[in-house]
């Protein structure tokens, strides 16, 4: 989260965001393995036509552009992956809607990925607890801008928490 001190620091970062100047990069737990292992997903971003409180990937003549840079890196067998997400645009749920439309729903959504996960149910005690993980399994790691007032450039960086690190022991155990 960004928060700006004073009207001059909101204007310049306001600009940052719509030029697209602000750098953030998400871990995401995905059900299945991408493949390609590392590329990008474009494709405008609406309300679902079957669902309106869903977004959707839509026609090119409805919705806004968006496009998500993405990268594997760690599989989990074939059951599940860990990757990375880049943001050129910032569409609502994005990145939750972006992988859905590819196949790999994160772990945990229940809006966008209910279905998945059944196989790695049927596993035993440890699917059973990696399909019941109990919020999206994403996290905001990186977040990169220039100083409003141009003294330079600011990066932080969130590690995964304790419930991320949990899933990835039991996603181990596969």
């Amino acid at each position: 989260m960004v928060v700006a001190k004073t009207e001059a620091a909101h204007r310049a970062l306001s600009r940052d965001f719509a030029l697209r100047r602000i750098d953030r990069a998400y871990a995401a737990f995905v059900w299945g393995l991408p493949s390609p292992p590392a590329g990008e997903i474009a494709g405008n971003i609406g309300r679902s036509i079957t669902d309106r409180k869903k977004m959707a990937v839509v026609r090119e003549d409805r919705g806004k552009p968006a496009i998500t840079h993405y990268r594997v890196e760690r599989s989990f067998r074939s059951q599940a992956a860990l990757i990375e997400c880049h943001l050129a645009t910032g569409r609502t749920h994005q990145i939750r809607v972006h992988l859905t439309h590819r196949g790999h729903p994160l772990i945990g959504d229940q809006v966008y990925g209910r279905r998945a996960g059944r196989a790695v149910e049927r596993g035993g005690a440890i699917g059973a607890l990696i399909a019941a993980f109990p919020r999206q399994a994403l996290h905001a790691r990186t977040l990169g801008f220039m100083h409003p007032t141009g003294s330079g450039r600011l990066s932080f960086a969130s590690p995964l928490p304790r419930d991320l690190c949990e899933l990835v022991t039991n996603l181990e155990q596969l």
